[in-house]
């Protein structure tokens, strides 16, 4: 899967069926000061479904027109749209940069409203903010947050004798014991592109952007490489416990789902993965509640260990649209606490802000104290160029089947990095 497909998981839904012609149909703004046009990945089609009748039920005079699609098909169409002059007045828009439907892609090309006056921008956490904004200005609105971490079985753990483990040591410990018992201590599904990045991720958080939290702007200055970074004993981590035998056979043949279904039946303890999949793991799951998660002990002390975060899929108001002003209001309608609480209860996000009514995912409250302290790292967010990430994906599987080493991988990493976007 290509970087789109990973960002439409990031949003936390699974993609819905494209009705042919809807997003031609929306293009160029209602036309109707009492409408607005909206299209949205199909990820986005819950809570905007239910906070677009919302907004109309409250007195707002403004109905709309939605549609919905796969991300990719957003990504080209919509792009197309935009630079024609002829697109929605509200649309889907990723978080930081490296895509077709980037939020620094497209409000460099000047396509985006300036959100930074509203109200609930204040509450963009500042190691997030890159994601969010253009030289200084929002463009973006995301209620809330995903993080990746590791999804487990707390009947496999509990069966072994071992208990979540807060440290790498203690990871490694567990993994043990684990395989011991005649389970695969991490199941991993890289025949699924996107999936092999995880690993990384949750690595690089804590050995990269603990201690350079402006690595990506050192990138991006050219004052700093992949193989002279965390990143080269980030992936030293990730073979290690491909050397250990702590992965399933044949990682690279095995898919995202049977990874899912090894972690819910018990053949397998772990699997580090997105917040989102969490109910497709429940639903493989004999038992539902045998389902949780917890933050990878990626150090080897546990208040060193920091976590992957990034802000879901949202939207954002077209510049040239005629209906700027109405679309600004229901932006800022999104931005209302009861609000970013509905739409992160449908995605199971973590909102951007909480209060005393916002519900987060029970497996996901570990997380919190990590975030609220700081200690998270927004990660891949503001590649230059649309290539890297998949150069990422191909190298671990070039590492997992033994084919290159970490140097010839990060290597590749770099040079791709440098090319012009």
């Amino acid at each position: 899967m290509n970087r789109a497909q990973f960002l439409r998981i990031m949003g936390g839904l699974a993609a819905g069926v494209a009705v042919p012609g809807l997003l031609s149909a929306c293009g160029g703004g209602s036309g109707d000061s009492n409408s607005l046009s909206l299209v949205g990945v199909a990820d986005e089609k819950g809570p905007l479904d239910v906070l677009t009748k919302a907004y109309t039920d409250s007195g707002s005079g403004i109905t709309f027109k939605t549609s919905y699609a796969p991300t990719d098909q957003v990504q080209t169409s919509l792009r197309a749209q935009l630079g024609g002059g002829n697109a929605p007045d509200v649309h889907a828009l990723y978080p930081g940069s490296g895509s077709a439907m980037s939020t620094t892609d497209i409000a460099k090309a000047g396509l985006l409203a300036d959100l930074s006056g509203q109200a609930w921008t204040s509450a963009i956490p500042e190691n997030l903010k890159a994601s969010f904004q253009h030289d200084g200005k929002v463009y973006l609105f995301s209620s809330g947050l995903t993080v990746i971490g590791t999804i487990y079985n707390k009947s496999v753990f509990a069966a072994a004798g071992v208990q979540i483990p807060k440290t790498w040591g203690e990871l490694i410990s567990v993994c043990e014991k684990l395989k011991a018992a005649g389970k695969v201590p991490l199941a991993l599904g890289a025949q699924t592109q996107w999936v092999t990045q995880l690993i990384t991720y949750a690595l690089v958080a804590s050995h990269v952007y603990r201690d350079t939290p402006d690595f990506d702007d050192q990138m991006l200055a050219g004052k700093a490489t992949f193989a002279g970074s965390g990143w080269k004993e980030s992936m030293a981590l990730y073979m290690d416990l491909r050397d250990r035998g702590f992965f399933n056979d044949n990682p690279n043949g095995t898919t995202l789902e049977q990874s899912t279904a090894m972690v819910g039946t018990g053949q397998a303890a772990m699997a580090v993965q997105v917040a989102p999949l969490l109910p497709a793991f429940r639903d493989a799951a004999t038992n539902k509640d045998d389902i949780d998660m917890f933050p990878f002990p990626s150090a080897d002390t546990a208040e060193r260990v920091y976590t992957w975060s990034a802000a879901n899929v949202g939207v954002g108001v077209h510049a040239k649209s005629k209906n700027k002003d109405a679309a600004l209001k229901f932006i800022e309608f999104l931005g209302k606490q009861e609000n970013i609480n509905t739409w992160c209860e449908v995605v199971a996000a973590i909102p951007l802000k909480r209060d005393a009514s916002s519900k987060v995912d029970p497996a996901l409250q570990s997380f919190l104290p990590l975030i609220d302290s700081g200690r998270v790292a927004p990660v891949g967010s503001r590649w230059p160029n649309a290539e890297v990430q998949p150069t990422h994906f191909t190298v671990i599987q070039d590492l997992l089947a033994k084919k290159i080493t970490i140097d010839d991988g990060l290597k590749k990493m770099d040079e791709v990095y440098r090319k012009s976007s």
